[in-house]
């Protein structure tokens, strides 16, 4: 029997019907999850190699978006020490360890400390909006958008993005600004992401927009 011809995966979705576009949105935030050294230093176990690869990009875009007045928030996983208030995320993944409060592997690079006037959010679950008061405080800012960043890809950022949709923000992720610890992962997660929570874009894009 003749083996069926190959499907082109992004066309399939398309003529589904996935893939629209959500656009930019008028006063967007710039969101920073979870870039820290636990991912940038082959030495920690959660190493991501692609991703010091992305700090000079988003050090561009926090830099941009302060220009332009768009807030610039980072975020990070901080947990009580033994993990009490990580819950089943923290026996999942054993390496969380590494965020117990105190621990240098949570610190960011020198390029991505926060400046006065950024927000800052520390969360102990994937997503930056869960157990946070992300979306409130985003909403009393008047945003309606917001442009993500950071790692992993398939992880936090994704589950940020998700849900940043579900609360009537438009996510942007910024594809040569995310990074994970493996390219499939990374790639499926993107994919995933354009067709069903997010647009996707590059830094070059997001910068003109926010120039031009």
């Amino acid at each position: 029997m003749p083996e069926p011809p190959a499907v082109d995966l992004a066309e399939d979705y398309r003529s589904a019907g996935f893939g629209g576009r959500l656009g930019p949105g008028r006063r967007p935030a710039l969101l920073v999850v979870d870039l820290v050294r636990a991912y940038l230093s082959p030495e920690s176990p959660l190493y991501a190699a692609p991703a010091p690869d992305i700090v000079g990009r988003v050090a561009r875009l926090a830099r941009s978006a302060r220009e332009h007045g768009h807030p610039v928030v980072f975020t990070y996983v901080v947990f009580t020490p033994g993990g009490a208030d990580g819950g089943l995320f923290y026996r999942k993944v054993p390496a969380l360890r590494l965020f117990d409060e105190g621990s240098p592997w949570g610190l960011p690079p020198d390029e991505l400390v926060p400046e006065p006037g950024d927000l800052t959010v520390r969360k102990q679950y994937p997503s930056a909006f869960f157990g946070t008061s992300l979306a409130s405080t985003l909403v009393a800012l008047g945003t309606d958008s917001v442009v993500i960043t950071g790692v992993s890809t398939s992880g936090c950022v994704r589950a940020s993005a998700v849900d940043a949709l579900c609360h009537g923000l438009r996510p942007t992720v910024v594809a040569d600004a995310v990074a994970d610890r493996d390219p499939r992962p990374h790639e499926a997660a993107l994919f995933d992401l354009g067709a069903k929570y997010a647009d996707v874009h590059d830094t070059a894009e997001v910068l003109a927009r926010w120039t031009g």
